[in-house]
Formats: structure tokens, C-alpha cells, sequence
């Protein structure tokens, strides 16, 4: 399909995801966030498709944030509709059964931080900027953001970003944990493509399993989690790819994994 606000290119097995609305700082209006289900529909589907890289057109932003004018003339019921159907399409995203990474180049605030917390990893240049400054606008984060924020980085730091609006750089974002790895801005894209590139050579069922216990589990008890977890890891010995890939570690050989 064609996309207006998004652009999709497939490389060595990898769906990269731009999102193109320079002009706006790449803001999430409610074309871009329904393109983006589209985007990943396709992507589900398609089994060439091993990862995802999610980023954003230009040099300034992955997402500024949603778009202001548009939210401004929601009403109240229309607000709260928007937030839940637009949860759905980051918790799709959360719940990809292929990896996500965002790849975030400038700023990476509001509902564009949101989205990138949604995928399953952050990589960020140098020049990344991130924050939740919704309460600049007498506002509160309205996809996600106080819940996976708090996942992430711990109540007290997430409270505090979101009370403060206050926006972080990259290095800080590093270490609170909100980012994965911090890269130079030229070798961003490159960096992502080279880790999905070493996923990529694992066991796609144990990669997609793993996905799933965790965003799972996290939901759960840690109990439940665990038993959980257990089930899943028997579920994988039901597996041709666990078969080959005890086979070729005791024959010391790569394994030669099918996907099954």
C-alpha cells in the first residue's frame, strides 16, 4: 500500500520505518499512528521480514511529540477514544512477534516517546533528546507513557520526568535505562542493522518466545511469570529449530535454523 506520512524500505530482511513528516518534527498525528498499524500489519505477514527499525526523517527529530493542532480541538470523550484506540497500536507494537528498534535521532518527546518505549529496544544518537513535557500543556501522557515509562526506568525517575517536563539527553537516557546504546548520528542506522543482523542468526522461534515472556511476564506476578515461562520454555522443545540447535552445538557446528 502507499503511505503518506511514512515511508517503508526492506533491506537484508529488515523493515525500516520512517516516519516523514519532517516539516512537523515527524509529530504522530492520527494519519501517521494509522499508517503505522497498516505498516505493521504488512510487516506480520510477511515472513521475509525478520525486524523492524523504526525512525525519523531528518536530522532534528524521531518524533516530536503528537500533533498539537489536532489534539487541541478533541473533545473530551474524543480525546479518551483517541488514547485508547492509539494504545492499541503501540501495544501491537510491544507485543511484535519480530524485534522493533527505535532508532532515535533528535528529539524523541510526548507521544513520540511513547512509540519509541513501545518497541522493544532504543538505539540513540548522540544528539537525542527525550521527555514527557505534556504537563507543559496542562496535559498528562495519554499513550502509555506513566506506565512504560515507570516499567523502564523506575517510579521515582519516571515521576519525575513526567511531572517536570523536563527533557533528558541520550547519555542521561542511557543511563537510567530508557535507551539501549548511545551511537554517533551517521552510524545510528548502521548500528541498528548490525544487531538485528546477530538476532537474526538465532533460533527465530526461541527469538519470538523470548519476545513474548517478557512483555508477558511483566504483566503477570513474578509467580506467574515464572510458570509462565516454563511453559514456554517446553514449548520450544517442541521444536525443530531446538532440535537442530542442540545437534549442531554438540557436533560444533553452526546450526541451521528453519524457523520451526
Amino acid at each position: 500500500m502507499s503511505y503518506q506520512n511514512l515511508l517503508f524500505e526492506q533491506k537484508d530482511g529488515i523493515a525500516i520505518l520512517t516516519i516523514n513528516r519532517p516539516d512537523k518534527l515527524n509529530a504522530l498525528n492520527q494519519q501517521t499512528i494509522d499508517e503505522l498499524a497498516a505498516a505493521f500489519a504488512v510487516i506480520r505477514s510477511d515472513d521475509s521480514i525478520k525486524g523492524v527499525i523504526l525512525t525519523g526523517a531528518g536530522e532534528k527529530a524521531f518524533a516530536a511529540g503528537a500533533d498539537i493542532e489536532e489534539l487541541s480541538k478533541l473533545s473530551a470523550v474524543e480525546a479518551r477514544e483517541a488514547s485508547l484506540t492509539n494504545n492499541k497500536v503501540l501495544s501491537t507494537i510491544e507485543h511484535f512477534p519480530k524485534p522493533v528498534m527505535a532508532a532515535v535521532n533528535g528529539f524523541c518527546l510526548g507521544g513520540g516517546n511513547e512509540l519509541a518505549m513501545a518497541c522493544h529496544l532504543r538505539w540513540a544518537a548522540e544528539n537525542a533528546k527525550f521527555g514527557q513535557p505534556e504537563v507543559n500543556l496542562g496535559l498528562i501522557c495519554g499513550y502509555g507513557g506513566t506506565q512504560r515509562l515507570a516499567r523502564l526506568v523506575g517510579k521515582g525517575r519516571a515521576i519525575e520526568l513526567v511531572i517536570s517536563g523536563n527533557m533528558i539527553d541520550a547519555p542521561e537516557a542511557h543511563r537510567i535505562g530508557l535507551v539501549n546504546h548511545v551511537v554517533p548520528r551517521a552510524e545510528l542506522i548502521g548500528a541498528c542493522e548490525k544487531f538485528l543482523q546477530t538476532v537474526f542468526q538465532k533460533g527465530p522461534v526461541a527469538v519470538k518466545l523470548s519476545l513474548d515472556a517478557v512483555n508477558r511476564g511483566l504483566e503477570m506476578t513474578l509467580e506467574d511469570g515464572i510458570a509462565y515461562e516454563a511453559n514456554l520454555f517446553g514449548l520450544a522443545f517442541s521444536t525443530a529449530d531446538m532440535r537442530e540447535g542442540t545437534k549442531a552445538f554438540l557436533e560444533k557446528r553452526k546450526a541451521a535454523f528453519q524457523g520451526k
